[in-house]
């Protein structure tokens, strides 16, 4: 098929479900260094306006990744080559995060396809928007 790189066309969805926990939020910090208290102070974060800890943006944008890297084409490598990010919401321990990653775009010539990304919480709630790009080469 000439409008397809490696099996993807238009159209062709991917998700990822993971459950949010203070303790993943907390290794989050540490394996990153991102120490802000409004990721892991209780008192701290209950003067903000979100009143209680929230996960780091990029926890939630890393259910994309996996999102991408594990379920978009298992038999083949995803290289990911850029990625946009809105955070619209908050993600706090105890939610459910799903990523959904759709192909909106496929270059065979390149090997690169676009896709819309959201990520929405146990209520269906958008807390990421974005779009990505990746190249998604044959496993060798």
């Amino acid at each position: 098929m000439a409008d397809e790189v490696q099996g993807l066309t238009v159209g062709t969805v991917a998700t990822f479900t993971k459950p949010v926990t203070q303790e993943e939020i907390d290794l989050f910090a540490k394996v990153t260094g991102d120490t802000n208290p409004l990721h892991s102070d209780a008192a701290y974060a209950a003067r903000t306006r979100f009143k209680s800890p929230i996960a780091h943006g990029m926890f939630g944008a890393g259910v994309i990744s996996a999102a991408l890297g594990t379920k978009l084409a298992p038999h083949a490598v995803v290289i990911y080559l850029a990625q946009n990010l809105q955070f619209r919401g908050p993600v706090k321990a105890g939610d459910t995060i799903t990523a959904t990653a759709t192909v909106t775009k496929v270059d065979p010539e390149r090997s690169r396809v676009s896709l819309d990304t959201v990520v929405t919480n146990q209520d269906g709630a958008e807390v990421i928007r974005g779009d990505a790009l990746v190249m998604v080469d044959a496993l060798g």
